[in-house]
């Protein structure tokens, strides 16, 4: 099965995946893959734009390869925003999306707490987005936690 886990930045998407995923299963947090591929010492959210090109990449690779073994194992994919393609592939894959929001204050809460100011804007913008949604956009399996 893959579960899709959306949601905006400091939500607590990577708090669900370790809730639910057994340790056989595959993970793949763009987070934990940047931070994988940066220097000692680097941030945990590095935002530098090469670091993030490069874990991108290795994140769609990683995505590839993982759903060809769907049936095999569980894979949790962390999506945060996915384009209306992602959606489309996703749907065909019969994923099960997971949306994890705990509502906007206690999300800028958190990233002025732990993450970088730059997060405040993608939080904006994943908020704009879902208003502007369409719910039919949504796959029937959507749930929020």
């Amino acid at each position: 099965m893959l579960f899709v886990v959306t949601g905006p930045p400091a939500a607590g998407k990577s708090s669900w995946i370790e809730a639910h995923a057994k340790a056989e299963d595959i993970v793949i947090d763009l987070d934990r893959i940047t931070f994988a591929l940066t220097g000692p010492g680097a941030p945990a959210w590095s935002q530098h734009p090469l670091h993030l090109r490069v874990a991108h990449r290795a994140r769609y690779a990683a995505i590839d390869e993982a759903c060809q073994h769907l049936g095999k194992l569980d894979v949790y994919l962390i999506h945060s925003m996915p384009t209306a393609k992602h959606r489309a592939r996703y749907k065909r894959l019969d994923a099960r999306i997971i949306t994890v929001d705990p509502g906007r204050d206690i999300v800028m809460q958190r990233i002025k707490a732990m993450r970088s100011p730059a997060m405040e804007r993608v939080a904006s913008r994943w908020y704009n987005q879902r208003r502007a949604q369409p719910r039919a956009a949504m796959p029937q399996s959507s749930r929020t936690w």
